[in-house]
């Protein structure tokens, strides 16, 4: 079929006589027809309009913000739970007898350092003892001396005894009795050399029992507990009563510090010693943590149906805190170099991406309204997509409806 020329076209809208007179006297129908086609105008921009310009009833979507991927790429975790950081090295110091605390020397937050004082208890009884055990001690060593010298003199009498006997001048039997002596003497001496033994060994418990009164780190760390002041009574055994503390304060080794998380049933055989990870703590959601697997514990909580995982902390920190919440991260692989170009787009929900006319678009909300945005698809990490056409910080409508149209009304549903 050929296409009309202008003069041809002219000529199809010329009004002929006939048409002009009308031999009935009801007027020409042209009007009413040009009147209809602008009523059919009208009403289509009236309805567009309203069903897009603001008129309709908005649609209730969610909102999601499109961010830029780091520079070591999307999370390409396997997969990821949730748990605590927990110290393997903790312990709560108490003195090692019952006595009241005459200072106390930590505070929370300190850092002590292994053998440093942290309190200390009454101990005038514990020096009266040692004192006696010290005298004692000398007055054994004394007596020790005392009976060597006669030792000695008893030893001299027997060889000048022997000399007399040798020269007939005195009987066998004085030589004997000489010699009985100096036996008799040196078991006193070996006798008395056992006491000065006992004596210093009386010492050294006195002593012991001194130190009790001391309290000591028993390694590097941070108190995180004081749990006495001074004028308690502090004992190693729990007494009746609840007028006794049972520990001084509570030090964690923070070199110790782990992560342990829960990992379901249904997942764990995804999990192996050594393996890759990440953690991030609660308080701190962008700060990258890297970790790994120590050891999965052979147990599982039959009320949970999890498995617990021992997360080992690569990088120490004083911001990582016991206690505090943790998200593990678990890859396959090694996570990618940090100095690794990041790749290129947003990341923003797979379910943001929709076709529209055969193209890839996401509608971005502009105030009120979504506006159709094309974007160009990249790698799918988890639920998350790279999308190439808008910036970070661009906030999308997380689901689009079906019927969703470029400059579409929009109501963003509030959080929960």
């Amino acid at each position: 079929m050929g296409i009309m020329d202008k003069s041809d076209l002219l000529n199809e809208l010329r009004i002929g006589k006939e048409q002009r007179d009308d031999h009935t006297g009801g007027g020409s129908r042209l009007p009413w027809i040009v009147a209809a086609a602008i009523a059919v105008a009208v009403a289509i921009g009236a309805a567009r309009w309203y069903f897009v310009a603001g008129g309709a009833k908005a649609f209730e979507v969610e909102a999601a913000t499109a961010a830029a991927p780091s520079a070591g790429g999307a999370d390409t975790s396997v997969l990821q739970a949730t748990g605590y950081a927990t110290a393997r090295r903790s312990a709560t110091v108490s003195a090692q007898i019952t006595g009241t605390l005459t200072e106390v020397l930590i505070e929370e937050g300190d850092r002590v350092e292994k053998g440093q004082v942290l309190a200390r208890l009454e101990s005038t009884q514990q020096q009266a003892y040692l004192a006696q055990a010290q005298a004692g001690a000398r007055a054994a060593q004394a007596q020790l001396v005392q009976y060597q010298a006669q030792l000695a003199q008893n030893q001299r009498d027997l060889k000048r005894q022997q000399d007399i006997v040798a020269r007939k001048l005195a009987s066998q039997q004085s030589l004997e009795l000489a010699q009985t002596q100096v036996d008799t003497q040196a078991s006193a001496v070996t006798a008395q050399r056992r006491q000065v033994d006992v004596a210093q060994a009386n010492v050294q418990a006195a002593q012991v029992q001194l130190d009790y009164t001391t309290v000591r780190a028993p390694f590097s760390g941070m108190i995180t507990a004081k749990a006495a002041q001074v004028g308690e009574i502090v004992s190693p055994l729990s007494a009746g009563g609840g007028f006794t503390r049972t520990g001084v304060g509570t030090i964690v080794d923070m070199d110790s510090l782990e992560i342990e998380v829960d990992v379901s049933e249904s997942y764990i055989a995804r999990v192996v010693p050594k393996q890759p990870a990440q953690a991030t703590l609660d308080a701190y959601p962008d700060w990258k943590i890297p970790a790994h697997v120590i050891a999965i514990i052979p147990t599982a909580d039959r009320g949970k149906a999890t498995v617990k995982v021992r997360i080992g902390i690569d990088a120490k920190d004083p911001r990582i805190l016991p206690d505090m919440g943790a998200r593990v991260s678990f890859f396959e692989d090694a996570p990618k170099a940090a100095n690794a170009p990041p790749p290129k787009g947003v990341l923003v929900p797979g379910s943001a991406i929709v076709k529209r006319d055969g193209k890839d678009i996401v509608f971005a909300i502009d105030a009120d309204h979504a506006r159709a945005k094309p974007v160009t698809p990249g790698q799918t990490y988890n639920d998350l997509r790279l999308a190439e056409g808008i910036g970070a910080g661009t906030r999308v409508v997380k689901q689009p409806p079906a019927e969703m149209a470029d400059g579409a009304k929009v109501e963003i549903k509030s959080a929960k």
